[in-house]
């Protein structure tokens, strides 16, 4: 089963989820589910949009058109955070291209510094921003903590001086939480961004408490464990408690269990597809799972 045949197999019952009021009342879709930013207050979408891979393209139109529709259909459901990182090859230029002005001026717009040295980490950050046409960034964070004490020490000065609005730190294996954990402990950030599923919940012991004990905010990548989890779900219908969730297809379950921990600001999918971005717009919409739906989840990708 591939992503988008588990769309396809949500159908019929978008239709009666849309009829009984939960995704949309009169046939609109609900809002976003919206979080707060701990150390600010501010309200973003629960549902981002990644960029590495889909967004690492050349200059050639037929590579471009389909993340330009992506942006346009992201922006008019209603989101608003984007992730990229200068480690993802051609993906910050392609995102400054691909914006309008319009959008350029909704967005959150969250990368990363991933290089040592002081200087080498000024002049990427200011070259990511160049890039986005954005000289002033919503959020930079240390990629995969490399060279973390000297890249924190500038972000605090750029965000003193106005450069930047957040700061945070990321990783992407469960190997590499405990380290997350200790910068959390020790440092003041405001954003951290982890790997979380219905099927990699190490995050849930320690880390995800912490962060909202601390009051930093969570960035989720790897919701869909990299398209792994549709295929624990290979030929099975979605069970009838998805509907006490507004949940219409597979990938939206996923995405409502990350998004039904508390500790979760948003969760950041790439996709390069309008409609893989639809459906995730939709799994940040309506009901999310409580603990007994929670567990159904987990039953189903582990049984």
């Amino acid at each position: 089963m591939n992503r988008r045949d588990a769309i396809l197999g949500g159908l019929t019952m978008a239709a009666a989820v849309t009829a009984s009021g939960g995704a949309g009342a009169a046939g609109s879709p609900a809002p976003l589910i919206t979080r707060r930013i701990p150390s600010s207050g501010e309200e973003i979408p629960a549902l981002g949009l990644g960029t590495s891979g889909p967004f690492e393209v050349g200059s050639a139109e037929s590579g471009r058109a389909p993340l330009k529709a992506v942006l346009e259909a992201f922006f008019a459901g209603g989101g608003k955070l984007i992730d990229t990182s200068p480690m993802y090859s051609t993906a910050e230029g392609v995102l400054g291209d691909l914006m309008t002005p319009a959008m350029r001026e909704r967005a959150f717009i969250a990368t990363k510094v991933w290089t040592r040295g002081q200087r080498e980490g000024v002049q990427q950050m200011t070259q990511s921003g160049e890039r986005m046409k954005r000289p002033k960034l919503d959020l930079i964070q240390v990629h995969n903590l490399l060279d973390l004490d000297t890249q924190l020490k500038t972000l605090r000065a750029w965000k003193e001086e106005g450069r930047v609005r957040y700061i945070g730190i990321t990783h992407y294996t469960v190997g590499s939480q405990s380290d997350l954990a200790k910068v959390i402990e020790r440092e003041k950030i405001d954003f951290v961004q982890l790997n979380y599923s219905a099927t990699t919940r190490n995050a849930e012991q320690r880390l995800l408490p912490l962060a909202a004990d601390k009051g930093v905010a969570v960035l989720v990548n790897r919701p869909f464990e990299d398209g792994g989890m549709f295929n624990a779900v290979r030929g099975k219908a979605l069970p009838p408690w998805a509907a006490d969730i507004d949940a219409t297809s597979w990938g939206q379950v996923f995405l409502k269990y990350v998004l039904a921990h508390p500790a979760v600001t948003a969760a950041i999918p790439a996709t390069g597809k309008v409609d893989h971005l639809e459906d995730n717009l939709a799994g940040a919409r309506g009901r999310l799972p409580d603990a007994r739906v929670k567990a159904e989840i987990v039953r189903v990708l582990t049984s």
